[in-house]
């Protein structure tokens, strides 16, 4: 889909923070986080909701190897998902690793770009 934004990061004409890919799937941090390594994993080809891919199973894998890595990385409580999928019309699992109190859904927030950075390298480095 030509102007879907997450289709024009597969494509490699949007930057992003890659963390984890694969030949069905692709992590990258959200620009917009909750919270420090805020994660999306997608599909690289375009599906509206998370249950109409077809590797639905494979999906979900691909996101535990972004789990498991974010829990060496980054050392937060646990891990929580959300599927709700409204503000992209791509299909997208958003993983948000969970420091301390924090309501359900934390306000975004802005991060640096060399933290950003930091963050990418340190999630890359134990994606197994």
């Amino acid at each position: 889909m030509e102007k879907c934004i997450f289709c024009q990061i597969v494509k490699g004409e949007i930057p992003s923070y890659k963390v984890y890919e694969d030949d069905l799937f692709l992590a990258f941090l959200d620009i917009s986080p909750r919270t420090k390594g805020h994660t999306l994993v997608i599909p690289k080809k375009h599906y509206r909701w998370v249950y109409e891919v077809p590797e639905f199973s494979q999906y979900w894998e691909a996101t535990l190897k972004v789990t498991q890595a974010i829990l060496k990385a980054l050392t937060p409580q646990f891990v929580n998902y959300f599927t709700y999928g409204l503000e992209v019309p791509h299909a997208h699992i958003h993983v948000l690793p969970r420091y301390g109190e924090m309501g359900i859904l934390p306000e975004a927030q802005k991060i640096a770009s060399e933290e950003m950075k930091e963050i990418e390298e340190k999630i890359k480095k134990h994606v197994k």
